[in-house]
């Protein structure tokens, strides 16, 4: 619902708050770098080294925007905005715990790319949350100053844009390869891009900005475009309401008391105020806690000092009453008495999210922001998912997977993004061996290893189907181990190819019939199947070993031309050994008078 503006209202008639802007990207591509360089232009070298480490956010006021960025002087914009609040994750979850009801909690991205390597499969990711949140965003292509041959120029004052035209034209040459190069790969994502001085119109093309966080050439340059694009573009959506609303990032502890870490994105917080945060359980109330002590981060500092009232955008860290456990990425607001219409509203937020199938993986991610982008991923490749929480992996995540053998062995896996195992899971996993369990702290190859389980995993679930008919088998009589002759002929064998198991119709080497497998003896204890390099002894009723197999060297399985035509048909599940032992079972047939196409 808009609110009504009175008569000849502009910006001020209602207080407007910081853009919130996440610098996002793969981890190799300088996106630490180009956030220690926007910071970097106005703090002191001590303070430089460790920031990124040690905080989430970095409030960025106007006064320093315009000493780090004297083009906003001489362009002449003026500039309305309190400043910006800078995001800053580590790399592996880069911008996904970034959620806030009805989309991102971002209004502005910048995507860093290295221009000399292109769109890799983590920033693809990233491009596809962007879009799956519709977050408006801008590319720094990082790194110009490693193209072979670029000039830095000595003069500050040159723009970017000449600085490109002055270069030599190999150079050149060379940068408008690369720029295109990044600009087709984002047309495949359904994006249109230029470099920012030629796009017209910014909500119909990305402004691609050249920049390199070394020689902080191009660093004025976006800084400019994050001004000028949140003051034409995000004018309504900054403008302040007046209830606290914000998302909790992190759970710090610090010697025995709890901190959380979070953004308030709307509205006013005092430290009288009591606050409700969401409760990941639907079905519980919403946590509702006073306020024992309240922090806001500092400008351009690691610092957070204590207030009795702070006010959006800004990064704050609250000491609470109650002692419930909180989770990342939870929004909260400020409560007034109205339990049912918040726990209304969080039900939504959450439920609306967080969308499970009936049958499917387990999933589970550090953050409800994680979890989402985790499900968004997932489900652009096809994987449903049954049952999806936050925290570590525990022992009803390998119940709930050990209940999926039972379904669909395919879904008997256990996915978790920057989580740990708890050890209760580990003992149950152990016991488990058919439940799989994949983590890491990098989204796209947590996606990649779980594509190429599933994939190995379908393929013995096929290969075990083609195998219940019958089993592809060739075996070495090991003639030194006769332990009877007959009645039923006991002897030494080595699995050379594929499986041995009981009830097998074995041949020899000339497609002669020999009988059928009666029992398989490994190291005197009785077993139902044996593999490939095992040596063991089998038993045989109604042949004399010494007569029927004294000269020969080999036993083979022997099976019908419509079971060797299915084996062929699926010989991508079959190993080396298994299709090799196949053709020679096939040779052995058609030496057979009148069954030289045997099994063509």
């Amino acid at each position: 619902m808009k609110i009504k503006e009175p008569k000849g209202s502009n910006l001020s008639s209602r207080k407007i708050r910081q853009p919130i802007v996440t610098v996002c990207g793969h981890v190799d591509h300088g996106k630490t770098s180009i956030l220690d360089c926007l910071r970097g232009t106005c703090i002191q070298e001590g303070e430089h080294g460790g920031i990124t480490q040690k905080i989430s956010f970095t409030l960025y006021p106007t006064s320093q925007l315009k000493k780090a960025c004297p083009l906003i002087e001489k362009s002449g914009i003026k500039l309305n905005l309190p400043g910006f609040l800078l995001i800053d994750t580590p790399g592996h979850a880069a911008f996904t715990n970034l959620r806030k009801r009805g989309g991102s909690l971002a209004d502005l991205a910048v995507l860093v790319i290295d221009i000399n390597d292109g769109i890799k499969p983590q920033t693809a990711e990233v491009i596809k949350i962007l879009k799956h949140n519709k977050t408006p965003f801008l590319i720094a292509l990082n790194k110009i100053d490693n193209i072979s041959g670029w000039q830095t120029p000595k003069d500050k004052n040159t723009s970017l844009k000449n600085s490109i035209e002055l270069q030599a034209q190999n150079v050149q040459s060379t940068f408008m390869e690369r720029y295109m190069t990044i600009m087709g790969a984002l047309n495949s994502h359904g994006f249109d891009s230029d470099l920012y001085y030629n796009v017209g119109d910014f909500t119909k093309k990305i402004a691609l900005v050249p920049c390199s966080a070394k020689t902080n050439q191009g660093i004025p340059e976006l800084i400019m475009m994050l001004c000028g694009l949140s003051q034409k573009y995000l004018k309504e959506k900054l403008k302040l309401n007046p209830d606290a609303k914000g998302v909790v990032l992190e759970i710090k502890k610090d010697k025995s008391t709890n901190y959380i870490e979070a953004i308030l994105y709307d509205g006013q917080l005092s430290k009288s105020d009591e606050v409700a945060i969401a409760n990941f359980d639907l079905n519980s109330e919403p946590i509702i806690s006073k306020i024992r002590i309240l922090e806001e981060i500092q400008p351009l500092s690691a610092k957070f000092l204590p207030k009795n009232s702070v006010q959006a955008s800004t990064g704050i860290r609250m000491q609470l009453v109650s002692k419930d456990e909180i989770l990342p990425g939870m929004p909260f607001e400020i409560f007034k008495d109205n339990l049912q219409e918040l726990k209304e509203k969080f039900k939504k937020e959450i439920s609306g999210n967080v969308k499970t199938d009936k049958q499917g993986i387990i999933a589970k991610a550090d953050s409800l922001g994680s979890l989402e982008a985790l499900l968004v991923l997932l489900k652009q490749q096809n994987i449903p998912v049954i049952k999806a929480s936050i925290g570590k992996i525990n022992k009803a995540d390998v119940i709930s997977a050990k209940a999926n053998l039972e379904i669909n062995e395919l879904d008997a896996i256990i996915l978790g993004f920057n989580v740990s195992v708890d050890d209760e899971a580990k003992e149950l996993i152990k016991e488990n061996q058919r439940i799989s369990v994949l983590t890491n702290d990098v989204v796209y190859k947590l996606i990649e290893d779980l594509v190429e389980l599933r994939k190995q995993k379908q393929n013995e679930i096929e290969k075990k189907r083609l195998m219940e008919l019958t089993t592809i088998c060739k075996l070495e009589i090991l003639h030194s181990y006769v332990f009877r002759n007959t009645n039923p002929a006991i002897f030494g064998v080595k699995v050379l190819g594929g499986k041995l198991k009981k009830d097998l119709n074995l041949m020899d080497e000339d497609g002669n019939k020999i009988g059928k497998t009666k029992s398989i003896q490994h190291e005197k204890n009785s077993v139902d199947e044996s593999s490939e390099g095992q040596e063991v002894a089998v038993s045989i009723s109604g042949i004399n070993f010494e007569r029927v197999l004294g000269d020969k060297k080999f036993l083979y399985t022997d099976i019908g031309e419509k079971q060797f035509q299915k084996f062929k048909k699926n010989k991508d599940l079959l190993t080396q050994n298994e299709i090799k032992t196949l053709q020679e079972i096939a040779e052995i047939k058609r030496q057979e008078k009148g069954k030289e196409d045997w099994g063509v």
